[in-house]
């Protein structure tokens, strides 16, 4: 004997796609979640869970699904006008903003484009700002982070936090750098400690620190170019 399909409103609240995208953000539902947000709601005879499931296997994932037309989804049960133009809209607005970020994306070749880029950023700072910028294998900056905020000390600038980031964006290298409120870039002793650490941290687990940049009052420091990279 054939049981009731399961619907949305039988899964526990807190297990719900909507519910998890705003207690734990959209990163951490699967593909068939996001689907089943978009749509809104199943059919008599299926959730929209099971829907979203059976639109993923149709196009065997997101690759296919990408380049539909609204005349494929609807050759899918239960999917009409309306859950296609959803679909077909969501879809578009992701693929602008993956060009927009292809096409804002910097490029570091040296300590003089970390400057251009980070200085307006962070000369005025009234507190120490310790930052990481993580590059691919072109050296496009695919992230960016504020590691922490207060005085430079080996103790509290851990490798592990800094580190972490890289492998969750799959980083080839990292460039961090650091502000000196007072405007003066010179490196303290704190400055060039904590840059040898992450330099071994980063041959160990095999992610390159490119560089350590101190920015100063319109002027900066590289410390590769000092010989402590």
């Amino acid at each position: 004997m054939e049981g009731k399909p399961l619907m949305i409103r039988d899964v526990p609240y807190c297990e719900r796609p909507r519910e998890r995208l705003i207690s734990e953000g959209a990163h951490v539902l699967s593909n068939q979640e996001l689907i089943a947000i978009i749509l809104g709601t199943g059919t008599k005879q299926e959730s929209v869970l099971q829907l979203a499931q059976r639109i993923l296997h149709h196009f065997h994932g997101l690759r296919l699904l990408k380049d539909s037309s609204a005349t494929e989804l609807k050759e899918i049960k239960g999917i009409g006008n309306s859950k296609a133009v959803q679909l077909l809209a969501a879809l578009e607005l992701g693929s602008r903003v993956h060009k927009l970020q292809q096409e804002n994306r910097i490029i570091i070749r040296s300590p003089e484009d970390v400057s251009r880029f980070m200085m307006e950023e962070m000369r005025f700072l009234t507190q120490e700002h310790f930052v990481a910028l993580y590059l691919n294998t072109k050296n496009h900056v695919i992230h960016k982070k504020t590691i922490f905020i207060g005085s430079l000390n080996a103790s509290i600038v851990h490798p592990r936090e800094i580190y972490k980031e890289a492998f969750r964006h799959s980083a080839a290298s990292i460039i961090c750098l650091h502000n000196h409120p007072s405007g003066d870039p010179s490196p303290s002793k704190e400055d060039i400690e904590v840059t040898k650490r992450l330099v071994e941290s980063g041959k160990v687990i095999g992610i390159e620190l490119l560089d350590h940049i101190i920015i100063g009052d319109k002027k900066f420091i590289s410390l590769k170019e000092k010989g402590y990279v």
